[in-house]
């Protein structure tokens, strides 16, 4: 196995482990909750955001350039996840130009939250190379196929309950959100770091 598979592998893995990475799934799913299937291209855009957010502090962390309390960032990990569903349960069922904008914004935000949570791991993988950037890309490169992965199911899921089986757009939202929140406001409980 190549160096970039190896990478590559760990950051779909690392999307994808439903065990472990399950926070990561609960915000992917709350950022594309208000979304429908015809939105795919605004989804597109909203997971790459997200995975840029990622990149940057996954970069700074791993290298050392940024340092951040590990108890501190499991903590607000778990508050994005809560503000972003949270917020989405107040939100119109239409989606806006500017709703949109605003999602990109949590998104890339949101990410670098994200990424300095994985700054530690991958550390410990990497070691003592000299260079990161191939790793990194690799592995960003995973991710983001993760997260479209994870955005395919949710859609199609979201397709057949509000297209195919009519059920009410806006409640689905609804019961989405809340969900997300409530697991959200228990892993915040879990992780309180003062």
């Amino acid at each position: 196995m190549s160096e970039f598979q190896l990478y590559f592998t760990l950051g779909k893995d690392h999307i994808l482990d439903y065990a472990n990475g399950y926070d990561h799934i609960l915000f992917v799913v709350a950022l594309c909750a208000i979304y429908l299937m015809r939105d795919w291209k605004k989804l597109l855009i909203l997971v790459t955001a997200f995975t840029i957010g990622h990149s940057i502090t996954l970069a700074l962390a791993t290298l050392k350039i940024i340092v951040v309390n590990s108890d501190l960032i499991e903590f607000l990990i778990p508050l994005t996840i809560f503000i972003t569903a949270f917020s989405n349960i107040f939100r119109r069922t239409e989606v806006t130009d500017r709703t949109t904008y605003t999602n990109y914004g949590y998104a890339l935000f949101f990410g670098l939250i994200h990424g300095m949570g994985f700054s530690n791991y991958l550390q410990a993988i990497l070691g003592k190379n000299k260079s990161i950037v191939s790793p990194l890309f690799a592995f960003n490169v995973g991710l983001e196929v993760g997260q479209i992965i994870i955005v395919s199911i949710f859609m199609v899921i979201s397709f057949i309950l509000v297209d195919l089986f009519t059920l009410n757009r806006r409640d689905w939202k609804l019961v989405i959100s809340s969900a997300i929140a409530g697991i959200a406001l228990v892993l915040m409980k879990n992780t309180y770091p003062w």
